[in-house]
């Protein structure tokens, strides 16, 4: 009995940790080696900052080149979206406006300016024809811009 009881707090402490090292963030805090595809290294999540806002990126097995390479397996370029969530449909280029912010030559950091207040940023990887990939390849961080 006592042996149930401690496998059962080991199960519970581990169910435990994992909730609260992968839910409830808005940004891909992991490190490059925790497994997280797409990174927001800057600037951080909940983070105060000021205009210009710095935004860079990094990902994990999967190359960064211009959209003008074309469609290549595991290849494309990022793409920043302000306050707005992605695209249900990921068959269809992004948009490109205010708030779909393409990076097409092939970046990997891009300079915001943002209206004051707080902001979601989501990085969303994308194919040379900015189509996202599916499932999406995504991190996002909130930002209070001073």
């Amino acid at each position: 009995m006592k042996f149930g009881v401690q496998c059962l707090a080991m199960v519970a402490a581990t169910m435990l940790v994992g909730c609260t090292t992968g839910g409830m963030h808005a940004s891909s805090s992991h490190s490059a080696n925790s497994g997280q595809v797409l990174t927001i290294t800057t600037p951080a999540t909940t983070a105060d900052v000021t205009n210009p806002v710095e935004v860079c990126m990094a990902i994990n097995g999967y190359t960064v080149e211009p959209a003008k390479n074309g469609v290549n397996p595991g290849k494309g370029h990022h793409h920043l979206l302000i306050d707005v969530d992605v695209p249900k449909d990921l068959s269809q280029p992004l948009a490109k406006d205010s708030e779909h912010v393409h990076m097409g030559d092939g970046s990997t950091c891009k300079s915001l300016t943002l209206s004051k207040g707080q902001h979601v940023i989501t990085a969303v990887f994308a194919q040379g024809n900015h189509v996202p990939y599916n499932p999406p390849i995504t991190a996002a961080v909130i930002v209070h811009v001073k």
